[in-house]
């Protein structure tokens, strides 16, 4: 039985102030450490270690697997980046509080420009100075793979062929591997792995800093998965995520 971990990244400081975030590459919020500090003590103590990582290239989860790794004791871990696991891109959205928006535009339309499998929100100008052909970070990745916004369908055509081509090799190897994403980038692994049907994907809520394990058989197929925390503090997190979108 093979066991894959995924760790969403710790709070970042534009989680905390409840703001689209997307492709802008913020850092952790002083709760998110210690949230990694937390996920690197927990899987340090239940016995897990790891022959490779995957993570996305911005850098709440890159500081929150450097700090996963120096918690478990396990700096020199090899890593691989790939912008392919990024946060989904929220175009126009991004930088703007959701509760505000949601003020603006109804609780209705965010939740689905949030939420939903097919619907893009309102997307950027490529012109616009948070379009990412302008920032370095992705300098080399052909502009038409750049995003100006994106769905949850388009997160999975990004995601499903890097989990296929990159890290399902590894794992038939038998490879222990993590993952430290994003939201989106695991809503959309969770919905390959499970077969999620497009109409329910909209309830799936990943909570911050907590690692999800998946124990696959030898063709790589779901038997289960859990969370490595309580189930009360798991649901606490969840309910935190549902409300980001309430026009409070």
């Amino acid at each position: 039985m093979l066991k894959l971990v995924l760790v969403r990244h710790g709070e970042s400081v534009w989680n905390r102030k409840n703001v689209f975030t997307g492709w802008t590459d913020v850092g952790l919020s002083k709760g998110g450490i210690e949230e990694a500090r937390e996920a690197g003590r927990v899987l340090k103590k239940e016995g897990y270690s790891f022959d490779l990582a995957y993570v996305s290239v911005l850098k709440r989860s890159t500081e929150t697997l450097e700090t996963i790794l120096e918690e478990m004791g396990a700096k020199n871990l090899p890593a691989k980046k790939s912008w392919k696991l990024n946060e989904r891109h929220y175009g126009a959205l991004q930088g703007l509080n959701k509760s505000e928006t949601a003020k603006k535009f109804g609780e209705e339309k965010v939740h689905l420009w949030r939420r939903s499998y097919d619907v893009r929100p309102p997307a950027l100008k490529k012109t616009d100075p948070r379009y990412p052909g302008k920032d370095p970070l992705y300098r080399g990745v052909p502009e038409k793979d750049l995003p100006v916004v994106e769905c949850l369908k388009d997160v999975i055509r990004r995601v499903t062929p890097y989990w296929l081509g990159e890290i399902v090799p590894e794992l038939r190897k038998g490879k222990k591997i993590l993952i430290v994403g994003h939201g989106n980038s695991f809503r959309a692994l969770v919905k390959y792995l499970d077969k999620v049907p497009d109409d329910e994907i909209a309830s799936c809520n990943i909570p911050t800093g907590i690692p999800l394990v998946y124990e696959l058989d030898k063709g790589l197929n779901p038997v289960r998965h859990y969370y490595l925390a309580n189930h009360d503090k798991v649901k606490e997190k969840i309910e935190k995520i549902k409300k980001q979108g309430k026009a409070i």
